[in-house]
């Protein structure tokens, strides 16, 4: 493990926690002493992500937490939020046990979490994910939003 401040290799573990997701570590440089986090996680098989057009692309975490950073952006989601919607989204598309999934299904968990989270940041993301074509679709989706909450 490199040093992210002055690159010497040698590194001690001072605390090591287990995650639900990973495995957080809290590392000391033995050169300069500078402390940093690290965290460790299994690398599952590749899965690649079927878009509309019919293209593939391995799927993506980080992906998934820049669409919800995204939907989420001046709204009162905590990050910390945002990370778990990520993780669980993960867990659901590796539990499957396939090897390729259309982008379609990732949206979808993704808008059944947001729904629940935040009802602005749902449309938000619906908005792209569905990529509505004019304002009147834009206002059926709002409108299925306000009856399913009534």
């Amino acid at each position: 493990m490199l040093c992210p401040v002055c690159r010497a290799g040698g590194t001690r573990v001072i605390d090591s926690r287990d995650d639900e997701n990973a495995v957080r570590r809290r590392r000391e440089c033995l050169q300069c002493k500078h402390r940093f986090t690290t965290y460790e996680r299994i690398e599952a098989a590749r899965l690649f992500i079927v878009k509309k057009d019919g293209r593939r692309e391995p799927y993506s975490r980080d992906k998934v937490l820049a669409g919800l950073r995204r939907a989420c952006e001046k709204r009162p989601v905590p990050d910390a939020a945002l990370t778990e919607i990520a993780d669980a989204v993960e867990r659901d598309v590796y539990a499957r046990g396939e090897s390729e999934i259309p982008s379609s299904a990732v949206g979808e968990l993704v808008m059944g979490v947001l729904e629940k989270l935040d009802k602005v940041a749902y449309v938000r993301f619906a908005s792209v994910y569905r990529s509505f074509a004019d304002v009147r679709s834009f206002q059926e989706e709002v409108s299925q939003l306000l009856t399913k909450n009534e």
